[in-house]
């Protein structure tokens, strides 16, 4: 993979982008978001990389991101580093995915301790 390197890593802005949400989808934003914070609580938490709060941890490729969430009506978005959606497949078959991210609909509860499989798993690839 081709090193991305960017100044414009700046922490902070996950509370401004949950709260530009709507108020229905801002309990499971931060559900995720919580989720995300127990299972790497010493990575950086940004809003920068595609305009959706990302976590990262500096000195890998892609300025170490290896997780986002994000919402798009009408669903909750987690976004990983490839190939953890098809390693994890069998795990996420009642959910639409792609590559790269898994989507939770909003009118069902999130299965929190998937997302946390799915986070580590994303940063055992960024350290590959």
């Amino acid at each position: 993979m081709a090193s991305m390197k960017s100044d414009s890593l700046v922490p902070g802005g996950v509370d401004e982008y949950i709260a530009s949400c709507p108020i229905e989808a801002q309990s499971q934003l931060n559900g995720i978001r919580a989720a995300i914070r127990e299972v790497a609580p010493d990575s950086i938490e940004t809003v920068s990389y595609f305009q959706i709060p990302g976590y990262s941890y500096p000195g890998y490729d892609y300025n170490g991101m290896f997780a986002w969430f994000s919402y798009k009506q009408p669903n909750i978005r987690l976004h990983v580093r490839p190939p953890v959606i098809q390693d994890h497949e069998g795990d996420l078959k009642a959910y639409t995915a792609t590559k790269s991210i898994v989507s939770f609909p909003l009118s069902e509860e999130i299965p929190m301790a998937l997302v946390k499989l799915l986070v580590l798993a994303s940063i055992e690839e960024m350290k590959k």
